[in-house]
C-alpha cells in the first residue's frame, strides 16, 4: 500500500494520503493495510466500523470515549466533503488544548488519525456526505460523551449557512460540557504519542 503520513500540529495525529486510483470508471482506494499501518506506528486492531451519512451544515462532536474504553480513531469521507476536527485532551501533550481542522472528501481520498486522547467531530459541507470510522474499542455507552463544538477554539466555517450560522446539531452534541470545564482523564505518552 502506497501511503503517506502527514503530521499535524497534533502530536500522534495525522493526516494518511493513500494513492487513488481513478479512470474513467471512478476511483479505487485502499484505506487499510495492516503491514503498512503497523510499519508507520499506527494501531492495526481495529474492534468496530462504522459510518454516518449527514446533510450539508451538520456539525457531529465533540466525540471520544473515555478510559478504559477509550480508543484510536481513524475517520475518512468516501463521499462528499467535510471540515474534520480534532481536539488533544491529554494531560502532558506539548499540544494540549490545541485543535487541527482539515478537509476530507471523497475527491482526495484523505483520512485522518487520531489517537487515544483527542476529541473528534466534523462539519459537512457538501449537500450529504458519507463519513466511516474505525475505533480501536468498542462502543461503550457509559464511556461515551464530548465537548461541546464551539468550546475549543475552532474556526468552523458558519457563516454562509442557512438559519443564521447555526449548524444543526444533535440535543446531545448541543448539550456537551465546555472543553473548559472537562477534567480530562488522557495522558500523553510520550514514547507512543499515536496510541
Amino acid at each position: 500500500m502506497i501511503l503517506e503520513r502527514i503530521d499535524t500540529a497534533i502530536a500522534g495525529c495525522y493526516e494518511l494520503r493513500p494513492r487513488v486510483a481513478a479512470d474513467a470508471r471512478g476511483s479505487f482506494v485502499k484505506t487499510f493495510h495492516r503491514d503498512t499501518f503497523a510499519g508507520l506506528g499506527l494501531a492495526v486492531d481495529w474492534a468496530e466500523q462504522f459510518y454516518s451519512l449527514s446533510r450539508k451544515n451538520v456539525l457531529r462532536g465533540l466525540h471520544f470515549q473515555t478510559p478504559p474504553h477509550a480508543h484510536a480513531k481513524l475517520v475518512y469521507c468516501p463521499a462528499g466533503e467535510v471540515l474534520d476536527a480534532a481536539v488533544d485532551l491529554r494531560v502532558g501533550s506539548p499540544s494540549h488544548g490545541r485543535h487541527v481542522t482539515l478537509r476530507l472528501s471523497g475527491d482526495a481520498g484523505n483520512m485522518l488519525y487520531l489517537p487515544t486522547g483527542l476529541a473528534h467531530g466534523f462539519l459537512t459541507l457538501s449537500d450529504e456526505a458519507l463519513m466511516v470510522y474505525n475505533v480501536t474499542s468498542v462502543y461503550a455507552p457509559a464511556h461515551d460523551t464530548g465537548i461541546r463544538w464551539d468550546s475549543a477554539g475552532i474556526d468552523w466555517p458558519l457563516a454562509n449557512l442557512a438559519g443564521g450560522g447555526a449548524p444543526l446539531l444533535s440535543p446531545r452534541d448541543a448539550g456537551f460540557a465546555a472543553m473548559a470545564d472537562f477534567a480530562s482523564p488522557f495522558v500523553f505518552d510520550a514514547e507512543h504519542p499515536a496510541a
